[in-house]
């Protein structure tokens, strides 16, 4: 009776301890993954010895000759600031339309088939379609991304929302809590780990979107420039704005992202 009973506990013992944590190696590994990238282009650049792939240092030297020139810093304004406009719209829409699917099934069966024919719609025929109605305008552009990017934060909204504990609404019935307090301190943490899956999600998509939406219709804007330096076979040009491109992206993300994401998430054991 004692083996049994011994073995029972040894794996419930078992069952309750946590695996350890993926991964592991030093630290400084991924302070070395960009540099190795750059070794390994410099390297094949001078193998090459291609016009049509420049080296890094021929980059950053076109770099500094481009930001000479007013067109970089005001490319990179514009496309910017559509893809602010379009993030702040595309999150609040979706939130919203997120938490009313996942409140109400009427709401989800009726327009569940709404958010699947959107999230499928390739971005490109949403852009022809807006541009062809609207003109090629900003608002047009603008207006595309939101449409392709609405129900990727509505989905993950709405699963969030879904995943709502029903013991926490009952504590706020039970406490009578106004719905403003309500949501402050029962469903906003509840909802924010999702919330923030989909900004992080969501801006990795619309930086690409609106590149590719300049390059179908705009009179400037990171895009815009890609495409003319295409036309010319400008190798150096494309390259010289992607690498302006990724280091502005690397700096939201380690400069805004990470650190908001530890700072509303610091109540999480896996965040300390």
């Amino acid at each position: 009776m004692d083996r049994p009973s011994s073995a029972i506990r040894n794996g419930a013992t078992a069952g309750n301890q946590r695996p350890p944590p993926a991964g592991g190696g030093p630290r400084f590994l991924g302070w070395l993954s960009l540099p190795f990238l750059l070794v390994i282009w410099q390297v094949a650049a001078t193998l090459l010895a291609s016009r049509f792939l420049p080296g890094p240092l021929e980059v950053v030297a076109h770099v500094a000759h481009l930001a000479r020139d007013a067109h970089l810093v005001a490319d990179f304004g514009r496309t910017l600031g559509r893809a602010a406009m379009a993030f702040v719209a595309a999150m609040t829409l979706g939130t919203l339309l997120g938490f009313l699917l996942g409140r109400s099934r009427v709401a989800d069966r009726l327009f569940g088939g709404w958010i699947v024919v959107g999230m499928n719609l390739p971005a490109i025929v949403i852009a022809i379609i807006c541009y062809i109605w609207l003109g090629l305008s900003e608002f047009a552009l603008v207006l595309a991304v939101v449409i392709n990017k609405t129900p990727l934060v509505t989905t993950t909204v709405r699963e969030g929302v879904r995943n709502f504990l029903a013991e926490y609404d009952e504590l706020a019935e039970a406490f009578r809590m106004p719905l403003l307090r309500r949501l402050r301190l029962v469903l906003l943490p509840q909802l924010l780990p999702f919330l923030l899956a989909a900004a992080r999600t969501g801006l990795s998509l619309i930086w690409k979107i609106v590149l590719v939406f300049e390059v179908l219709g705009s009179d400037g804007g990171v895009g815009f420039r890609i495409g003319i330096f295409y036309q010319f076979f400008d190798m150096k040009g494309i390259l010289a704005y992607t690498s302006v491109f990724i280091i502005v992206v690397m700096a939201i993300e380690h400069g805004a992202l990470r650190p908001l994401e530890r700072s509303i998430l610091r109540w999480r054991p896996d965040q300390r």
